[in-house]
């Protein structure tokens, strides 16, 4: 969710413990899902913070440091806080690689042919029963509008539309809302955000909320059908939390990945990069989306000759 700033940091001392230190701090004073962490995982900060400065040494490689901070974060299971440095990029994809995955190229291959049309990262065609077919695997590139434009004309003669973003791991929030607004023909309300007003862990500002403007282009009037799996993630979790408010579309397949706070950066005394949510985002219930969101219609891939979740999809329309 391409949404980044930089926080202060106080000044550490450019060694182990230093390092270890301003890590922790920069999370404790500016990260946003504390109090959901400790709910769903039971992580307690203040502990981590005693156990890993109980075991910080300053006989540590860089490389041994940097797997020592990788797993202090790590232990967040947060998709978006991140350690970068010239030589690795500490992560956590549990919140994917402990799922079924249910999605498959081969299988998808079979759907997209070797004929179908490619506009602005989209990849469509019209099924053989009349029902279009877009598949999109990110957000990271910019949708033009006069491409979604030729799209949505090409496929305005289908009697519905599957819109596939299994495996789409995010990018910019905005054109996730680009493309939520070719759905609705009035102004729709779809969530709210925070900001983090303080240090504490439960100090945020009042909710901001989110709204979608109707394109001003070719809007979808028919019914369509979002496929989702767990690699739905940051800016494509967004989407279907849009999508979901919009009256004509159902989310097929299985709960997507989370990711529901724009990210913010800082770095260590010693130059590496931590990136972590810092603005947590909600649904319009008020529910916060991090953990994922529920498909309408829970559908997983248990064939080997066919993609479950497209034919589901393709049934559904055709009622």
């Amino acid at each position: 969710m391409l949404m980044v700033s930089c926080v202060d940091v106080e000044e550490s001392s450019n060694d182990a413990a230093g390092n270890t230190e301003a890590l922790w701090r920069i999370m404790d004073e500016h990260y946003c899902f504390f109090p959901e962490k400790q709910q769903t995982i039971g992580v307690d900060w203040n502990d981590v913070h005693q156990r890993y400065m109980a075991n910080v040494s300053s006989s540590m490689t860089r490389t041994q440091l940097f797997e020592f901070l990788g797993k202090m974060i790590g232990e967040l299971k947060d998709g978006h806080v991140n350690l970068s440095s010239s030589f690795d990029f500490a992560r956590n994809w549990s919140w994917k690689e402990d799922y079924p995955l249910n999605f498959s190229e081969e299988l998808q291959r079979k759907y997209l042919s070797t004929d179908y049309k490619i506009a602005s990262g989209m990849s469509y065609r019209i099924l053989d029963d009349n029902i279009g077919y877009i598949y999109l695997s990110s957000f990271g590139s910019g949708l033009g509008d006069g491409n979604i434009d030729e799209i949505l004309l090409y496929l305005s003669q289908c009697d519905g539309l599957i819109l596939d973003i299994r495996q789409n791991g995010g990018g910019m929030i905005t054109e996730a809302q680009r493309l939520a607004a070719r759905f609705c023909n009035e102004r729709t309300f779809v969530g709210s955000l925070k900001h983090k007003n303080g240090a504490g862990h439960t100090e945020f500002s009042e909710p901001q909320e989110q709204w979608i403007e109707p394109s001003a282009g070719i809007r979808w009037q028919k019914k369509v059908c979002v496929l989702t799996n767990r690699s739905v993630f940051s800016a494509a979790n967004e989407f279907v939390k849009y999508m979901k408010q919009m009256p004509q579309a159902t989310m097929i397949g299985d709960k997507t990945g989370g990711g529901a706070g724009m990210p913010y950066s800082a770095e260590l005394p010693n130059g590496w990069a931590v990136r972590f949510s810092a603005c947590p985002m909600y649904d319009v219930e008020g529910n916060c989306t991090e953990e994922g969101i529920e498909p309408d219609i829970k559908v997983g891939i248990n064939s080997t000759d066919k993609d479950d979740i497209i034919e589901a999809a393709r049934e559904f329309l055709k009622k």
